[in-house]
């Protein structure tokens, strides 16, 4: 496998504070990547640059060969982006939601609907398409917006804290819609996380990021094996490496509804 994205001593300050600090990391083509990190790490800053969203004080990344400064709109035409923030509007069916997007992206008209219906079906929403999203469960929100992310058939997907606010049964749908896309399309996936079972779970590597830096990179089987005892859980390696606890997250909360849904993730934009 080839590297797709390089990135070199990437830095973020917001005036006095250093958000992202010399973050160097590579991401191979196919593979599920994993950012972990407690809420402030630093994660979603990093996200935010890579999908051009935010521009980086310092250091560089390229994208299949595209410079992240320079080229920023051949970046954006591969890849796909999930934000943490609620990306569906409860008031348009899924149908809907995914039309806006189509014609965002420019998919040329006589491909719309029927990439809208490919997209609903892929994601297991063809049955749901007509209906209000506000509607729709925690979890059935989380794979509209990743269907909203794969209309224009982005090369690697983003996403961040796919799994905020949903209940274990909703996480674990949403994780399998991942690896089934990644079987099916070798989609290169890089996400965000501080849920380490979501980590061992998806991802074939994962980073450790802790106050802006990153601390570890490896499977996790190669991060496990560097505290040298057994039985270690990656949660002792996220424990080990960053010097935190894991913070209670809101994945434990129903997300049985659009209004729940909505709340949890504005909780988790605050911590995070």
């Amino acid at each position: 496998m080839s590297a797709i994205l390089e990135i070199g001593g990437l830095i973020k300050r917001f005036g006095a504070m250093t958000a992202v600090d010399d973050v160097t990391l590579s991401v191979e083509e196919g593979e599920i990547f994993g950012l972990l990190g407690p809420n402030g790490a630093g994660k979603s800053t990093t996200l935010k640059m890579l999908t051009t969203l935010l521009p980086p004080t310092a250091g560089t990344a390229q994208i299949y060969g595209f410079d992240l400064m320079r080229q920023a709109s051949e970046v954006r035409r591969v890849i796909g982006y999930v934000p943490q923030a609620l990306s569906a509007d409860g008031s348009l069916t899924g149908y809907e939601n995914l039309l806006i997007f189509a014609r965002l992206y420019d998919l040329p008209h006589r491909y719309r609907k029927a990439r809208v219906r490919e997209a609903l079906a892929y994601m297991g929403l063809a049955d749901a398409g007509d209906r209000l999203a506000r509607t729709y469960s925690g979890g059935m929100i989380r794979r509209l917006e990743v269907a909203q992310a794969l209309l224009h058939q982005p090369r690697l997907l983003f996403l961040d804290e796919p799994t905020t606010g949903l209940d274990p049964v909703a996480r674990r749908a949403v994780w399998d819609r991942l690896t089934d896309l990644r079987a099916q399309t070798g989609m290169t996936i890089f996400l965000t996380t501080h849920y380490m079972e979501e980590a061992e779970s998806l991802c074939h590597r994962v980073a450790i990021m802790s106050h802006g830096k990153v601390v570890g990179c490896g499977s996790p089987d190669e991060l496990k094996a560097t505290l040298h005892r057994p039985d270690v859980t990656l949660d002792d390696v996220f424990v080990q490496y960053t010097g935190d606890s894991l913070t209670p997250g809101t994945s434990e909360t129903s997300g049985d509804s659009y209004r729940e849904t909505a709340r949890a993730r504005r909780s988790a934009r605050r911590l995070g």
